[in-house]
């Protein structure tokens, strides 16, 4: 769970520059955020699932 959770800490850090040169108006730099924008839900998507299954096999 923890390794999923610094990946998706990883892809949010990644797209740092290009959010502000696509804030900017470049548009080349708008489209690789957004790409790397859809592998943050994924990844986010398999950390929830992750956290579920944690969840389901730790008793309360």
């Amino acid at each position: 769970m923890l390794e999923t959770y610094e990946q998706l800490k990883q892809l949010v850090a990644s797209i740092e520059e290009d959010v502000r040169k696509a804030a900017g108006g470049n548009k080349a730099a708008g489209t690789r955020v957004r790409k790397v924008l859809q592998d943050v839900k994924n990844s986010a998507q398999a950390l929830r699932v992750k956290v579920l299954e944690n969840r389901e096999a730790t008793p309360d």
